[in-house]
């Protein structure tokens, strides 16, 4: 259980960027990951973001006990 605290500040940092991303394709229609990854890299990202918003929902509302 221990590393689900570094679990957590990963899944927050991905969040962050893939937030800061969207804002910035919302703006300036510019995708940021998608220039620096490509296009593969920049879904398999997106993916990854999506995993880490389930993950922070797990462990914010079904297991409150997890991480405190």
């Amino acid at each position: 259980m221990k590393n689900l605290g570094l679990l957590r500040e990963i899944a927050i940092i991905l969040l962050i960027v893939g937030g800061i991303n969207i804002g910035l394709e919302g703006l300036f229609n510019f995708n940021l990951i998608g220039a620096i990854l490509g296009v593969f890299l920049s879904r398999l990202f997106f993916i990854v973001v999506g995993v880490a918003a389930g993950f922070l929902i797990y462990t914010k509302y079904v297991k409150k006990d997890l991480i405190p």
